[in-house]
């Protein structure tokens, strides 16, 4: 199986849309996010914006091979929030995101059908609000060598378009490189076949 080393996601918090539906205000709202902790200072933030908010309703996803997500009804009769939020961050087949529609009553209720509506398009018209990318995954290994290798490791690094994310040159040298997921496996054999070069493959 390929490895999928491509992602997308949003660059930037998207700026505030709204959608209105029999006298309700839906703010929505899309963050880029990297960790499920950044989810609550966001939500906070926005429940001090939004103070006469009946409902904070959200969905997330991190991850890229080992997805994880959570949806959020706020309140809202069962399934008819944060699923649908959810069904847009699907939808745009997007990733390390928080989508979060701040709905303010307007007097007319609006039934399980309208909300589940109102819900995924005022989620639909964040993303289309926000700028989405596509990122590369990427490993870094750790190379470490004697000062006679240099040549070689450098010309090696620059034959192969190899990322230099850090650097120490001293008797025994430290090289960080940065290289596409997909080809992190040929790069290792490489220079596991350089001998006495070491090469190690680190977390980022």
């Amino acid at each position: 199986m390929a490895t999928i080393d491509t992602y997308k996601t949003i660059s930037s918090p998207s700026p505030e849309i709204i959608f209105k539906e029999r006298k309700s205000k839906f703010f929505g709202y899309a963050y880029p996010i990297l960790s499920e902790r950044e989810v609550k200072p966001i939500l906070e933030e926005l429940a001090q914006k939004h103070p006469t908010a009946n409902h904070l309703c959200y969905a997330w996803q991190l991850g890229i091979e080992d997805l994880k997500y959570r949806a959020n009804d706020d309140g809202e009769p069962n399934n008819s929030a944060g699923m649908p939020i959810y069904g847009q961050i699907q939808s745009f087949e997007i990733t390390n995101v928080l989508i979060v529609v701040a709905r303010i009553f307007g007097g007319t209720k609006l039934g399980v059908g309208g909300l589940i509506t109102a819900y995924r398009t005022a989620a639909q018209m964040a993303l289309e609000s926000a700028q989405i990318i596509e990122k590369t995954l990427q490993q870094q290994f750790l190379l470490s060598f004697d000062y006679p290798e240099m040549d070689k490791v450098m010309r090696a690094i620059k034959q192969n378009q190899l990322e230099i994310v850090s650097q120490k040159m001293e008797m025994d040298c430290q090289i960080v490189v940065s290289v596409r997921k997909k080809n992190a496996d040929r790069t290792e054999k490489m220079f596991l076949g350089m001998h006495p070069i070491k090469i190690k493959r680190l977390e980022i």
